[in-house]
């Protein structure tokens, strides 16, 4: 890392004063990472290589935010962001980056951080582009302003920004008709998100309370004026109310599509979300008849695959509406091997433990927080295989150094670029009982 002769004010100083940096890297995160004066400076809107003006916004023991204030020069992989909403957008903190860069840093950081916290050396290339840098979204949650604005957050700020389309939703996703139901229920609405469902899309709406007769029927008359919408779910705390017709259908692989109401998790991006399928199925190596265990198994998307090849799965997932799904496709497609159970995945994991269930493989795709609580239950499971499937790159080293002290050992690390143009992506983790 660079450092620089100018400083930047200590707290207390002047905010005003500015310094020059140059940015030398980029975090799993939205900032470039500079130095200055000894210390680290984390930039918005940066690329490495980029030499930036800046002053302090936040200062914190052992680093500093900082405020973009103008590029002197640009970076070998900056490029002038393709949306008119950037900088003020929130939502696509590495669009500022070529796409090649982005791929680049992404497979950086993935190496960097297992290696660090788990001495693992990933092999060849570990990202797997996405087939489209845009519109690749096909479900897109947005902010709802007081009249019904729909848009994104600034970052690190509750600031909207509104937006009349969005580059990185499906072409399929209509935000003008999606702005009719925000304003029929603002300012009630606390985001709603878009989700397309092939000609039309469905709505999921959530509430700061539940609605009123007066403003169902406000919602009625809206989907009844807008053709693109199929349905509208209203969600406020425990209360779900539907409206039209809400179910999706998502290709999992030819021959296996996945029918389910639109508020259940789905990812974002089909189609990585078919490549990802495909990089299980193989990391699994099923043998005939193979106990396999699904945690977070949501409304199939990975155990109605295995199941197709013959494992016996036992998928569990808190979200009631999701494993109803889950057991629903699986009576379609008539995989019975296939068992679901609504539960916590911490609560399961530790009574199959008890009960001695012995799955061979266990696939485990958590939400963004990880899997820590559970991991301990895991490793008395003792599955052969563990396939950990996640968004979010700390927690997932940090579940795995879990499983890598306990008699597991990392055999393959590879990412799926399901997010262009942020600095998140997805990744699976393989690990065998050694």
């Amino acid at each position: 890392m660079n450092e620089d002769p100018s400083s930047l004010p200590q707290s207390g100083a002047n905010r005003a004063e500015t310094a020059q940096v140059t940015v030398d890297d980029l975090t799993a995160g939205p900032y470039g990472v500079a130095r200055l004066d000894g210390k680290t400076v984390l930039v918005p809107n940066s690329a490495p290589g980029d030499r930036l003006e800046i002053t302090a916004a936040r200062e914190h023991r052992g680093y500093t935010i900082a405020r973009l204030r103008r590029v002197v020069s640009g970076g070998p992989g900056r490029r002038a962001a393709p949306c008119p909403y950037l900088p003020a957008c929130g939502g696509c903190d590495w669009q500022h980056l070529a796409y090649d860069e982005q791929i680049a840093a992404k497979s950086r950081l993935i190496a960097r951080e297992f290696e660090r916290a788990l001495g693992f050396t990933p092999a060849g290339n570990l990202i797997e582009p996405a087939p489209a840098e845009f519109g690749y979204r096909s479900r897109l949650r947005l902010q709802v302003g007081k009249r019904g604005e729909l848009g994104f957050f600034e970052l690190a700020s509750n600031r909207l920004v509104a937006v009349e389309r969005c580059l990185v939703a499906a072409d399929d996703l209509q935000l003008a008709a999606a702005r009719s139901v925000a304003q029929a229920l603002a300012p009630n609405v606390e985001e709603l998100e878009v989700v397309s469902a092939g000609e039309r899309q469905v709505l999921v709406v959530y509430l700061r309370r539940p609605p009123d007769a007066r403003a169902t029927q406000r919602v009625r008359e809206a989907i009844g004026s807008e053709q693109a919408n199929a349905g509208v779910i209203l969600r406020a705390g425990a209360q779900r109310v539907v409206l039209g017709e809400v179910q999706i259908r998502l290709e999992l692989e030819p021959g296996l599509d996945l029918e389910v109401d639109a508020d259940a998790f789905s990812q974002v991006n089909r189609q990585c979300n078919r490549k990802l399928i495909a990089a299980v199925v193989a990391a699994a190596e099923l043998a005939a008849g193979d106990a396999v265990l699904d945690l977070f198994c949501g409304a199939g998307n990975l155990s109605l695959p295995l199941a197709r090849r013959g494992a016996r799965v036992l998928g569990v997932d808190s979200d009631e509406i999701a494993i109803a799904a889950a057991a629903r496709n699986a009576a379609r497609y008539q995989l019975d091997s296939a068992r679901f159970v609504t539960m916590k995945a911490v609560q399961l994991a530790p009574f199959l433990a008890r009960a001695g269930y012995r799955p061979a493989i266990a696939v485990l795709d958590p939400p963004r927080t990880g899997a820590r609580e559970l991991m301990a239950a895991l490793v008395r499971l003792r599955p052969r295989r563990v396939l950990y499937v996640s968004c979010d790159l700390a927690t997932a080293v940090r579940d795995l150094r879990m499983l890598c002290g306990n008699g597991y050992t990392l055999v393959g690390v590879s990412g799926f670029d399901f997010f262009p143009n942020t600095h998140h992506t997805e990744i699976l983790a393989v690990a065998v009982l050694t």
